[in-house]
């Protein structure tokens, strides 16, 4: 299995991140593809017009989002991933730290690249 840690900065408090994350709407305009998301524990959520699926099985709120995590290229009969995002409080906004574990072997690379690209970056639109 694959695993894969990131961070990156951004000028908003933690708790924006938070709550964009969760919401469907949100979610939607902060990566500029839809997702649906039931917020809570356990809730379903689909992001990158249904390429992203999953539930959330733990929350802390303003401060770390934890969820079971998959794409359509995950193959058949994998285990779900885990996606872990932290959310620090720093002076100018709030550092993020992603880190996504059990990704199928050899995928990892593309996960890596893919969040910078389609979630990093238009976060940083999003959030400016």
């Amino acid at each position: 299995m694959d695993s894969i840690k990131l961070s990156a900065s951004f000028k908003v408090k933690p708790g924006k991140i938070y709550s964009a994350w969760l919401d469907s709407k949100k979610h939607s305009a902060m990566t500029g593809s839809i997702a649906e998301i039931d917020p809570g524990i356990n809730g379903k959520f689909t992001a990158w017009d249904g390429y992203i699926s999953g539930t959330t099985a733990e929350l802390i709120p303003g401060k770390k989002i934890v969820q079971k995590w998959r794409t359509t290229e995950f193959p058949t009969g994998s285990p779900d991933s885990i996606l872990e995002i932290v959310l620090e409080k720093t002076k100018t906004g709030t550092r993020l730290t992603l880190r996504h574990t059990l990704i199928p072997d050899g995928q990892g690379e593309n996960y890596k690249q893919g969040w910078k690209d389609f979630y990093f970056k238009p976060m940083k639109k999003y959030f400016s």
